[in-house]
């Protein structure tokens, strides 16, 4: 059976395994625009010509480790975030399961550890190329955003406590959640969360449309965080 074709990836191949170009090129193209960038600023940012970026996020081409890396650079996530494990018997697993283990880490396309944003985010969602996505956001016992601003986003935003406590702002009222409550909101309510409480927490949320701006704290109001504390 002919193998799939590699392309640039590092040396530990735990952390990237094998990819065909195309899946490569998707992973591209789909954070690219979840980014809100055009291929033209892409291309500007990695300074790699428009045409090739087009190509390789078509898999019409092969890309090298150093373009691998001044894309990665350009997007704001290391290396390893396009080359995430996938394992699964058939090429439909691959695509669309995404086991408990090899859940990817959003903090890292916020650009903040978890000691900054006050939590941890996880993608449960096989792909953020959709319409929505979801994921679940892990909270330490007392932690809350560095960040005092309370936020808005474009889309809705509906939320599941799974665990623990959470305290939800929605403009100027404070409400206190537990495991088992939820709430759905339009993104441009002003909203916070954070867990105040002595015990972790835990809870899953779904987001539309699919924004992760490489500068979230940026003036522009749908240029922010994508879990539940935007």
């Amino acid at each position: 059976m002919a193998q799939p074709e590699r392309i640039g990836q590092p040396d530990n191949a735990d952390m990237a395994p094998t990819r065909s170009i195309a899946a490569f090129g998707l992973e591209v193209r789909q954070l690219r625009k979840a980014r809100r960038l055009t291929l033209a600023q892409l291309a500007a940012a990695s300074g790699i010509s428009v045409s090739h970026v087009s190509a390789i996020e078509r898999g019409a081409v092969n890309a090298s480790l150093e373009k691998v890396t001044r894309l990665a650079d350009a997007l704001a996530v290391p290396v390893a975030w396009f080359f995430t494990r996938r394992p699964g018997a058939g090429p439909l697993e691959r695509a669309h399961v995404v086991r408990a283990e090899n859940r990817r880490n959003l903090n890292l396309l916020y650009g903040e550890p978890a000691e900054e944003s006050g939590y941890t985010d996880w993608l449960l969602s096989s792909t953020i190329g959709g319409d929505y996505y979801f994921g679940i956001s892990e909270y330490a016992p007392r932690s809350e955003e560095r960040d005092e601003g309370i936020v808005v986003r474009d889309g809705e935003q509906h939320c599941l406590v799974l665990e623990g406590e959470i305290e939800l702002v929605l403009r100027d009222e404070v409400i206190t959640l537990r495991a088992g409550d939820s709430y759905s909101i339009r993104g441009d309510i002003p909203h916070r969360t954070s867990n105040k409480s002595d015990q972790p927490a835990r809870m899953i949320w779904v987001n539309s449309p699919v924004i992760i701006p490489r500068d979230h704290t940026g003036d522009d109001p749908s240029a922010v965080r994508t879990g539940p504390s935007s």
